[in-house]
């Protein structure tokens, strides 16, 4: 077969493959200028197209949700920088997969046809020495290694590769990117789905771009589905019950061991922390639809009661403890009214660290200076030997004095810590009242002493 022959029979069959993908996959953008979202890095002026358009394209990772464009802008790039776009799959690939690329990058490279654009899609799914088999050759750019990954790299990713590369954070495109995208997708006739006669609703579009959460594939197939589903050589409706019909739900992106889990934990807790209820609330539905562990959810509500509640308010502890009680026995759905609860009443107490602040303090001491041994009289006595040792014998036990108090030194004499100061916030103002009262009766004490 000739060269010729060749590549109409390979042109014949790109073209069946490409009308037989996904929307999603067709209407992938060509250029910088059909790519959407992203602009604070691929925006005017930006660092990548500044990169770009100075042709001085290192290795890239780019890090962010599905369906945000990781792939896409991959290959746009592969496109303008007129290079050779290889594209590898993580968990199906192995070491000779990569090998065998590299060798062709050279040989391209050494024949003057120009660079290789490696992409590796899931880049965190290789491990530690699938990534290494990477780091000479893109050191010395033999390749343009660009890696795709959900997770976060700094953790995902070994610290050479990402030494050698630029990370760029995607973030979820804005709704108003995939109505854009919608609506090209809708006029497209070469790629898209302008040769079907289509009316279209503008409530749908917003809706699609709602519900599928920053995920263009998501409502591109959506889409799709809604088009096809009523391809009968007429006119073809495309409103907001179609459009409600073609996604059927919302789909929860969550990962319990994830960057999802711990921002969300972390949102949750501070919203708690900061007072606000209706915050701590919101990120409590999202943990609870995502499908996260009820006893993780009462374990964070418990560490803030106790840490930022404190003594201003004791029952913040009490009503955690129970929620932990209650999500243990009564399970979800039901569990979810006692975490509310319980998060809310905390978010909604007045706030004090001094406890936490206090165990802190005592801790790095502990660690930091020299161990305080026990005073003689604060030691166990309850044995034979003690006494004759001295131990317990002049401790002064409190109930038998007045006021159920007695001035004497729970540390050794002459060592002074203060590592609990409560605040005149809620509970705490009396505890510190209380505290006050007690200082003028050691100082008392001290005075009156014969």
């Amino acid at each position: 077969m000739s060269r010729d022959e060749k590549t109409l029979f390979g042109k014949s069959e790109q073209a069946k493959l490409s009308a037989a993908a996904p929307l999603a996959v067709r209407m992938r953008p060509r250029t910088l200028d059909e790519f959407a979202g992203q602009t604070h890095f691929v925006g005017p002026g930006k660092l990548l197209r500044r990169m770009l358009e100075a042709d001085a394209l290192s290795s890239l990772i780019f890090y962010g949700p599905p369906g945000v464009g990781k792939t896409s802008l991959a290959m746009v790039i592969a496109n303008q920088t007129k290079a050779e776009f290889r594209y590898i799959s993580a968990p199906a690939a192995s070491v000779k997969d990569i090998r065998d690329v590299i060798a062709e990058a050279k040989d391209r490279l050494a024949g003057g046809r120009g660079r290789t654009v490696l992409f590796i899609d899931e880049i965190h799914r290789f491990n530690r020495a699938q990534q290494d088999v990477l780091l000479d050759d893109v050191e010395s750019g033999v390749v343009i290694f660009i890696g795709a990954t959900t997770e976060n790299p700094f953790f995902a990713v070994n610290s050479p590769l990402i030494s050698r590369s630029t990370v760029f954070y995607f973030e979820p495109l804005k709704e108003e990117d995939i109505v854009q995208l919608l609506k090209r997708a809708i006029s497209d006739k070469e790629r898209g789905l302008g040769k079907y006669d289509i009316e279209t609703d503008d409530k749908a579009f917003k809706y699609l771009a709602a519900v599928c959460d920053g995920d263009a594939r998501k409502a591109l197939t959506a889409l799709e589905v809604g088009i096809l589903s009523q391809k009968t050589g007429g006119k073809i409706k495309f409103d907001f019950q179609t459009a409600k019909d073609s996604i059927q739900g919302k789909t929860i992106d969550y990962d319990q061991t994830g960057d999802t889990h711990y921002d969300l934990a972390s949102a949750f807790q501070k919203s708690m922390r900061g007072s606000d209820p209706d915050a701590t609330i919101y990120w409590l539905a999202r943990m609870l639809a995502g499908g996260e562990d009820v006893r993780f959810i009462a374990r964070r509500i418990a560490v803030c009661a106790a840490e930022d509640v404190g003594n201003a308010d004791p029952m913040a502890t009490v009503l955690a403890a129970a929620a932990v009680q209650i999500g243990e026995f009564v399970g979800l759905p039901e569990a979810q009214l006692a975490l509310a609860q319980a998060a809310i009443y905390v978010a909604c107490a007045p706030k004090s660290n001094a406890s936490s602040s206090a165990i802190w303090k005592a801790s790095a001491d502990v660690q930091n200076e020299p161990t305080i041994s026990v005073p003689k009289h604060l030691k166990d006595s309850h044995y034979a030997a003690a006494k004759k040792m001295g131990f317990g014998v002049d401790y002064k036990y409190p109930h038998n004095f007045e006021g159920g108090f007695v001035a004497q030194d729970y540390l050794p004499a002459g060592i002074r810590k203060k590592y609990y100061r409560p605040t005149e916030r809620g509970y705490e103002k009396n505890i510190s009242g209380y505290l006050q009262k007690l200082e003028i009766l050691i100082k008392d004490s001290k005075v009156n002493k014969p």
